[in-house]
């Protein structure tokens, strides 16, 4: 792995997750989880940290999972009983309870609905006392002039009553963080927005208490439903895979049964619109499958029996009879959903940027408000008390963090969701951000530049055969091997319907070809060096074979004891939009591209000309391509390498930013890379980086948005033009609107 994971907990990794309500095995270590009622952001798991980490020896042995509100303990603290975690968690007016697997996942909306409700009450009681505010006022014109000009006048014991039973409702879960902080003596938003609602009680100002009290009850509330929107989308990938399999019994019957029922090997029908539930191999029928929602490709796939189908995939017109392979709980889509869900614990470093900003921002921001307060009144004679208290309450109103903090860990969810949408794995916020910064990549040639199959690219026959008596030979001789290149040859010949039987009494000339013996005759297959070693070469064959070489080809000639009967040239194809894909990364700003492969210098030269690339080594062992991502990481900072996430282990875990190509299937690839690309559509990796740019881009658009607003009303409030409803509306406006900004990443194309 890249050095920018290392250290960090996993959240639901070893302890297993319960996918598409399927329980997963418990853990064999001592990890312990538990469901966190309340927390919904940052600041309470930066809360959790402070409290339960001591309890349990270092916040290191805490992992968060705000998604799902759930907090792991890791092994390190198995000695700690339940008793001390859950005290410590109530200790940061939270609510913990153990996490129950079977349950499936936690369901967050009844904490959600109560903060609703209570908002809503607020509300209403606001509305009941500008009621009878109106009322006694003799009109909206009065009552909206005694607003504006702060009359000071004495208000009635029920409009008053009606304000105080709404700062009472809309800070029913604020007061409660606020007191905490206050224990821990670590000043937080809440307690800014408490200390304010107070604050202009005391001078009277029940109305502006109120207003504050809710809006700020309606940013929380904006706040947890961001959260359940980007756990929602987490969770369209959960209802991919049917609950129910359609499982076709011993004697041909079948039967619905529970997915958690199927194990490996089980047979199941899989219907013509239906979504295939598990991983396996198709055993009989042929159907096109729709795998978009696992690997974004917009091209349904043809699927024949022997061919292999995914969990979570829709199939086409056919009915498909699969064997699984793997358990519920372990499919494709089932580690998918594990990375996803845990990709967002490993934070961004814009995200963590902003967390240690709101730690200082937060008590510095209280000390200015006490300047603010004792200031003018202590060095002029002329300054108002109750002004500038007024004016420090503002302050501390339209200082909270709120949409600083809340606005990055929503955009970079909604960033790692969009790109699971898109087939693109990526495992945690500390890589959606990298691709943006990439200066050179490295790429692996076999099956990431070429398709890593090869094929027949010409056939030319002489002293009189045909190309298809050429072909007959050649796949006669090569019909038991299992080759790559024998592959190339029998597909191409299959292709053009020629018919042939295997050779007989085939041997196989080491480091040189085959021989044996078709249709009564001896033919040979070998390499030019074996042409030139039976003395059968002329100078039109070596200049065949040198260009054919030339061009990166591999030359298998095919003869008999009289001549040489012709020759095939072989390569592993590359891919058609390989090109594309290296002029748009180059367009995008990556400075290098270089092809690492264990192939010869001629086919590295000859693919690396063709497609563009700006530097290609060949002949690499697995230890060199090491040394060669090394030496890009001296040279250009932030380096990604492009692999098969196997052979190129090393390579990929040494790189900034290691990329698996094809993860589809493939426990290694998933496990290996920081980020996977669930097909071999190399296409994607322009719009990853394409992504994480835009990522990037809204990230700081919040940012400077929120920081933006918070300087204008800061002028505002020393110039005396600012009020504590105005400050507060515009903070609530402020954090509504980088959400919305933020979501919108998961509509990414």
């Amino acid at each position: 792995m890249s050095n920018a994971g290392d250290g960090l907990q996993d959240n639901c990794a070893s302890e297993g997750c319960a996918l598409s309500g399927v329980p997963s095995a418990s853990s064999a270590s001592g990890k312990r989880s538990y469901k966190i009622g309340g927390m919904d952001c940052a600041e309470e798991v930066q809360a959790l940290k402070r409290a339960v980490g001591p309890v349990v020896g270092t916040e290191n042995n805490l992992a968060f999972d705000v998604l799902n509100a759930r907090m792991t303990v890791s092994d390190a603290a198995q000695s700690v009983p339940d008793e001390r975690i859950l005290e410590a968690v109530a200790s940061t007016g939270l609510t913990a309870e153990r996490w129950q697997e079977a349950q499936g996942k936690p369901q967050a909306g009844g904490q959600q609905r109560q903060q609703l409700r209570f908002t809503v009450a607020s509300g209403a009681f606001i509305l009941l006392g500008l009621g009878i505010h109106t009322a006694l006022a003799g009109g909206l014109e009065n009552a909206w002039r005694l607003f504006a000009t702060h009359s000071g006048q004495t208000m009635p014991v029920a409009e008053v009553a009606a304000y105080v039973l709404a700062i009472l409702t809309g800070g029913r879960f604020v007061a409660v963080k606020s007191w905490y902080a206050v224990r821990a003596l670590r000043p937080d938003m809440n307690l800014l927005m408490t200390v304010a609602v107070i604050g202009a009680a005391i001078i009277g100002e029940w109305f502006e208490a109120a207003t504050v009290s809710f809006l700020f009850a309606v940013s929380l509330t904006l706040e947890s439903w961001s959260v359940g929107r980007a756990r929602r989308a987490i969770a369209q990938l959960l209802d991919l895979a049917p609950k129910i399999v359609r499982l076709l019994l011993p004697d041909g019957k079948e039967k619905d049964v529970p997915l958690a029922e199927v194990r490996p090997g089980d047979r199941f029908v899989v219907p013509g619109g239906a979504a295939i539930a598990l991983d396996g191999r198709v055993i009989s029928g042929t159907s096109a499958v729709n795998q978009a929602p696992i690997t974004g490709e917009s091209v349904p796939v043809e699927k024949a029996p022997g061919a292999e189908v995914f969990a979570g995939t829709i199939n086409g017109d056919g009915t498909l009879t699969v064997e699984a392979s793997k358990a519920a709980q372990d499919t494709t889509l089932a580690r998918i959903v594990k990375m996803v869900e845990e990709a967002h614990g490993r934070r961004a470093p814009s995200e963590q940027w902003v967390e240690q900003f709101a730690r200082v921002y937060t008590p510095a921001v209280m000390a200015l408000a006490v300047a603010v307060f004792l200031g003018p009144p202590l060095i002029f004679s002329g300054a108002s008390w109750d002004d500038w208290f007024y004016r420090a309450l503002v302050l501390l109103v339209i200082a909270c963090p709120c949409a600083l903090v809340i606005s990055t860990p929503v955009s970079i969810v909604a960033s790692l969701a969009a790109a699971a949408r898109a087939g693109v794995l990526v495992k945690g916020g500390a890589f959606i951000e990298l691709p943006a910064r990439l200066n050179a990549i490295a790429m692996d040639k076999t099956g990431t530049i070429t398709r890593g199959e090869p094929e027949v690219f010409r056939v030319i026959a002489f002293n009189g055969h045909t190309e298809p008596e050429l072909l007959a030979r050649a796949a006669a001789l090569e019909a038991r091997s299992s080759h790559p290149l024998a592959s190339a040859i029998r597909r191409y010949s299959d292709a053009r319907d020629i018919a042939t039987t295997p050779a007989a009494d085939v041997q196989v000339l080491k480091g040189k070809g085959l021989v044996g013996t078709f249709n009564g005759e001896i033919f040979w297959l070998g390499s030019h060096r074996y042409v030139v070693e039976r003395a059968q070469d002329t100078p039109e064959f070596a200049r065949n074979a040198e260009a054919f070489e030339a061009e990166g080809k591999t030359v298998i000639f095919v003869g008999n004891t009289r001549h040489v009967c012709g020759l095939i040239a072989v390569a592993d194809a590359i891919r058609p939009e390989a090109r594309d894909v290296v002029k748009r990364l180059h367009d995008m700003g990556i400075q290098h591209l270089v092809m690492l492969t264990g192939d010869n210098r001629a086919t590295a030269d000859a693919i690396a000309r063709e497609v563009g690339i700006d530097e290609a080594h060949a002949e690499l062992l697995p230890e060199d391509k090491l040394k060669k991502i090394e030496e890009l990481v001296a040279r250009y900072g932030t380096v990604a390498m492009v692999g098969d996430g196997i052979n190129d282990a090393p390579a990929l875990a040494r790189a900034n930013l290691g990329i698996a190509m094809g993860a589809i299937g493939s426990d290694a690839a998933i496990e290996t890379a920081d980020i996977a690309l669930m097909t071999d559509d190399i296409s994607k990796l322009p719009w990853l980086i394409a992504h994480s740019k835009h990522t990037l881009a809204v990230i700081r658009q919040n940012i400077v948005f929120s920081l933006a607003v918070k300087a204008v009303f800061l002028v505002l409030t020393f110039i005396g033009m600012a009020s504590l409803w105005a400050a507060i509306a515009a903070d609530m406006g402020a954090s509504l609107l980088v959400i919305f900004n933020a979501l919108r990443l998961l509509r990414a194309k």
